[in-house]
Order: C-alpha cells, then structure tokens, then sequence
C-alpha cells in the first residue's frame, strides 16, 4: 500500500495557519487528482484543497479544526483502485452529451433527468434542495434558507456557487424570515477571517492617533461627464465607467502631492511609496475583504475599471487569494452603496489613511451666490495623526475635491489645464 500525506500548503506570507471551512468529501471517498477535497479558511481568504493524487481518502481533521501550515490533514492510499461504480468527474459531461434525446411523435410527459452520479461517492443520495457542504456552511453563516436558493447541481442540489450567485443577486422582499418570537437562541463560531479582522480593527484603536476629517464634492460634474460618455467607453472598453475609478485615479494624484498620506510606520521609520497600490474594499459573502489595485496610479480609467471588476467578482466567488490582498498603500471604501450618509472609516494596517465614500443625495448648496439643488457626496478621511498632520490631510482631502469637480484636472497631474497651458 502507497499513502500520500497530504499537507497544508502556504495560502501566503506571515500566514502560519489554517481553519478547515469544510471537508468536500467524506472519509474512505475515492477522488480523482486535482479534485477539490476540502475548503479552508485563512485569515485572508477561502482557499479550495486539491487532491495531489487520486486514491482513497483518509481524513485527519474535522470541520472547524485550527491546523498549522505543513501539518498533515489527510491520507491517499495511492495503490487503491477506483469502486467499480465509480464514476469521473470528466467523464460524467461526456456521458449526459451521448444520451439520446426522447423522440418527438410520442410527446411522453416531461420527465426530470436522472441526475448523473455523484463524482465523488456514487453511494450518496440528495433530495432535491439539498445544500452540498460548503454551501450549508455559507447559508449558516448568512441566514439564507434552502428556499431561497435554486440548485443547479445533481438532482437540484444546492452548491457552494448557487448560494453565492443567490446572495450577490439580491432575495425579493417576501422571501424574509420575520421574528419568529421561540426566545430561542443559537451560537455560531466565528471564521478564522472573522476573528482576524476583529483582532485588526481593535488593534488600530488601540495602536493608531485616528483622527477623521470631512468634505463635500459636488457630483454634477463626474455625473454629467458619465451620463454623456459612458455609452461610448462601454462600447469601446467593454467595461462600465463607475464612480470608483474617478475616486482612485483623484487619490493617485492627491498622493504624490502629499506622500505621507501614503506612507506608514515600520519601527521608528516611516516607509515612503514611490507607487500607489490602492485597495478597495469590497463586501463578499466571507465578510469585508480588500483586494488591491496594483500601480493604480500608472492606470487609465478603463484600466482601473477592470481591474476592480476582475478583483471584485473573485472576492464574491471566493476565489480571491491572499497576494490579491496584501501589500496596499491606501485603502478606498465605498459605504454609499448600502445608503450611508456619513461615516469614520477605520484605517486598514499598516497602512496610514483611509478614504471614505458615501451615497449621493440631492441637496440645496450655495453656488455663486445662488441657492441650487447638487448631487453633494461626503467624503471623509480617517489617519494615524502620528505621521500625517491635520494640514496634509485637509488638503489632500480637498484635492481630491477639487479634481472631482473639475474632472479635466486629472488628466493634468491634478493643475487647473489653463495653469498647465500658462507654463505656471
């Protein structure tokens, strides 16, 4: 008998251990090489475990175990051969194409499909809206009800991917649970990543002089700039022109006029940035999580969308990895799409500032001389007064302002295009 001793891979730097989310198949299954045997969570991300090759399985860990990284969490007898009613995963597709479809002139009665057996124990049996593992573990963690979800797996299954397209569409209204009045209570434990960011947000409570300062933009300008053109750059770029690329590319040039505010603390030092690795935060079904823009500043507009297109449909899917999150010199977080008027964003370690976007409200202002009704965005920055002073961030916040409302600044480094012509 050959065994393979499957070990935790490093999901990335300075992470030392592991949370197994949920193990995929159940101990003695055959699997297959590269097949997904278990889900695990870092304090960064969810990872998949692959199969490094196939035989029978032997689990060393439970659901919810803490493991060290290199640390052994299953066994693959290696020499054994695959049940005679097994089944591969590959083969399966390949099987349901060759099926004949029912002739046409007898017009039987539709009958479901009988649905092709399961790749990783054929001995198995789910009734239809049966959450798959990894999927009950996800509709636990966010209340979701097997009812609200439609299966697309083996026989109407519910997996992992169903409840995460479920709960990034949106439920209708009268699918709501209201209180049900039992009293009763329930304890769930919290995720590696859900305590690793607890520990962090009271850590830079804790560790950081965080101040906050505040300011208006006027949106009329980057609304009317999209409204004309947002056709055409969908057209010619194959992505959508949103607020957030204004947003980055505005902080890119705001901060290489005032580096601090792009800098951080290592020791008695401070680390200047000769880039800007922007991260946006972004709300998954795992929690918040910030994937970062790398050279955000060396971006064009449709270059920035992309890119947080890319970033932002990994981090829903849970595919996102931890050098995808690390590494960022600014953070950019967007509470508005929730409805937040008004927030103090926490600042993100070990990074030094934080800017806040919040939603766009119709309100009276003064412009010269006149009471008119703007689109008015607060805007707010949160910093670690201990190496950025109250006037770089005001003025680096009114920057950022002011490219906003005047769009055209960006393409010049941030000057006034007649200043830029004028040679001043």
């Amino acid at each position: 008998m050959s065994v393979l001793e499957m070990k935790v891979p490093s999901p990335g730097e300075s992470i030392s251990e592991v949370e197994i989310a949920a193990w995929l198949v159940s101990d003695g299954d055959y699997v297959e090489k590269d097949q997904a045997i278990a889900e695990v969570d870092s304090d960064k991300a969810t990872l998949e475990l692959p199969a490094e090759e196939s035989g029978i399985i032997t689990l060393k860990a439970e659901d919810g175990d803490t493991v060290a990284v290199g640390a052994v969490v299953c066994h693959i007898d290696t020499s054994a051969e695959p049940p005679a009613d097994f089944v591969s995963a590959q083969s399966a597709p390949a099987e349901v194409e060759e099926a004949p479809a029912p002739k046409e002139e007898a017009k039987p009665t539709p009958a479901v499909a009988a649905p092709s057996p399961d790749p990783v124990n054929e001995k198995k049996s789910y009734a239809e809206g049966t959450p798959s593992v990894a999927a009950a573990k996800i509709m636990a963690e966010n209340g979701v009800k097997a009812g609200q979800v439609n299966g697309t797996g083996k026989g109407g299954r519910i997996t992992k991917q169903d409840v995460l397209a479920a709960m990034a569409a949106g439920f209708p209204a009268d699918a709501a649970q209201g209180w049900g009045g039992t009293r009763d209570q329930s304890r769930e434990k919290m995720s590696l990543m859900r305590r690793k960011i607890a520990e962090r947000l009271v850590s830079v409570k804790n560790d950081t002089a965080m101040l906050t300062t505040f300011n208006e933009v006027d949106m009329k300008p980057i609304m009317d700039l999209r409204a004309k053109y947002k056709k055409a750059f969908a057209e010619y770029h194959e992505v959508n022109l949103g607020f957030m690329s204004f947003f980055t590319k505005a902080c890119t040039e705001a901060l290489n006029l005032f580096p601090a505010v792009n800098a951080q603390i290592e020791g008695k030092e401070m680390v200047l940035h000769d880039y800007a690795d922007i991260g946006i935060a972004v709300s998954s079904p795992k929690g918040l999580m910030v994937p970062v823009v790398r050279n955000a500043e060396q971006m064009s507009l449709a270059e920035i969308e992309r890119e947080i297109k890319r970033l932002a449909i990994r981090a829903r899917d849970g595919k996102i990895t931890p050098d995808e999150m690390t590494g960022g010199t600014f953070t950019i977080t967007n509470g508005g799409v929730f409805g937040s008027m008004l927030s103090t964003p926490i600042i993100n370690p070990p990074q030094s500032a934080i800017l806040g976007m919040h939603n766009i409200v119709e309100r009276p202002v003064a412009i010269n001389g006149k009471v008119e009704i703007r689109p008015i965005m607060y805007v707010a920055l949160s910093y670690d007064h201990r190496i950025i002073d109250g006037k770089e961030s005001v003025s680096f916040l009114v920057k950022v302002k002011e490219m906003l409302e005047n769009p055209e600044r960006m393409i010049f480094g941030s000057k006034d295009p007649v200043e830029v012509l004028l040679g001043l």
